[in-house]
């Protein structure tokens, strides 16, 4: 493709993400989640801040721009006790909304960056979403550099990414104050350095920074780091360096832990079986029986629900089970990241029973572009032997 055609492609994807980002901006959720994050930046910011002082800015403003913000949630069914009722209790009375703070400080570089942003001077509630629309925006920019270089044709590439980008799952992210887009972002980037770039040492310094923002990522990057392992002469990794790698990325969780005040039990019991209005004061005692009854009753409908069964099917019908039975290591390695796409979304329902799409978009993200970057190898080897 001559530069002229180049230019022009970069043209329409420019002014196609400042559409996106005008709208985007200008239809965001306020999510339920919002009010902390808003009262994490004011903590932040004004430590010396009584509580009592940021609830009422929190729900002031809040209340401004949403005017639903605190009111009781009746229109479906609770499947915790007192689910529907739980946040218009913590509108009504601040030292529940203080431990409520509690539940989201284990992702500090998420709300570091919320800080940040009330610094430069928006507002609490446009400083927890700023970063998800910047995410939205390099997330569609990533998907079309990988797409190009593997395409090695712009328009195609281009359209590709416009479809991409108006994945629901993906749209849905991009639309809530929380750390999934940003997350997101920090993911594809530890892969594009790891995957096209071959520097292991950047994309540890991404995932490190995607752990602080959604430490259950944790899982993930362990499974991910045994299958660089298995095929480090793909990637011309030493083991020594990818040893280094598994000791950061178990720092960064485990400094996440230890700061982190709330057990996974608590965590549990609150979300799933009795919403509480103290859930570090009062936790209900961890009910084995009670959890297992929860999985069992969650996890066909979360699964069905989830873009997951979709994409296995598409997994099937690309990796060509000839290529497995003759041990091609290409084929082997993508199977191995759909083994740990898969593998860490179970174990992930098993502590937080709820696969909801916009925490999944991630994975939903990884799978696509390799399917993608998998079918056009395949159609080059076809080439190649015609």
């Amino acid at each position: 493709m001559s530069k002229t055609g180049n230019r022009i492609v970069v043209i329409i994807l420019s002014a196609y993400l400042c559409l996106m980002s005008y709208y985007l901006f200008t239809h965001k959720y306020y999510n339920a989640d919002i009010e902390a994050y808003m009262g994490l930046v004011y903590k932040a910011n004004f430590p010396d801040m009584k509580i009592e002082e940021i609830h009422k800015k929190v729900y002031d403003e809040l209340k401004l721009k949403n005017p639903e913000t605190g009111k009781s949630d009746l229109s479906h069914k609770e499947e915790a006790l007192g689910e529907n009722t739980y946040y218009e209790k913590l509108s009504q009375n601040p030292k529940a909304y203080e431990e409520e703070l509690y539940l989201f400080t284990v992702k500090p570089l998420y709300n570091c960056v919320n800080s940040l942003f009330f610094k430069l001077g928006f507002d609490a509630s446009t400083s927890t979403f700023l970063i998800t629309l910047i995410s939205y925006v390099l997330i569609i920019v990533l998907v079309f550099i990988f797409l190009s270089g593997i395409l090695k044709n712009y328009y195609l590439a281009l359209i590709l990414t416009i479809l991409i980008s108006l994945f629901k799952p993906l749209l849905d992210t991009s639309r809530h104050s929380t750390p999934d887009g940003f997350s997101t972002l920090l993911l594809l980037l530890s892969f594009y350095f790891a995957v096209v770039k071959r520097n292991l040492w950047a994309a540890t310094v991404f995932g490190i920074l995607c752990i602080l923002t959604r430490p259950e990522y944790f899982i993930f990057y362990n499974l991910l780091l045994a299958l660089v392992y298995i095929f480090k002469e793909h990637f011309s990794f030493k083991a020594k360096n990818i040893a280094l790698t598994f000791i950061l990325f178990a720092l960064t969780f485990g400094i996440i832990q230890y700061f982190n005040k709330i057990p996974w039990s608590v965590l549990f019991m609150n979300q799933f079986t009795k919403v509480q209005l103290y859930p570090i004061s009062h936790p209900d005692a961890f009910n084995f029986s009670e959890y297992l009854a929860y999985i069992k009753s969650k996890v066909l409908i979360e699964f069905n629900t989830s873009y997951f069964p979709l994409l296995l099917i598409f997994i099937v019908i690309i990796l060509d089970y000839k290529m497995l039975m003759k041990k091609d290591r290409k084929t082997l390695l993508y199977l191995g990241l759909y083994l740990a796409v898969y593998i860490t979304v179970f174990l992930r329902f098993f502590m937080f029973p709820t696969l909801v799409n916009r925490m999944m978009v991630g994975f939903y993200l990884i799978i696509i572009l390799s399917l993608i970057a998998r079918q056009n190898s395949k159609h080059q080897i076809m080439e190649k032997t015609a």
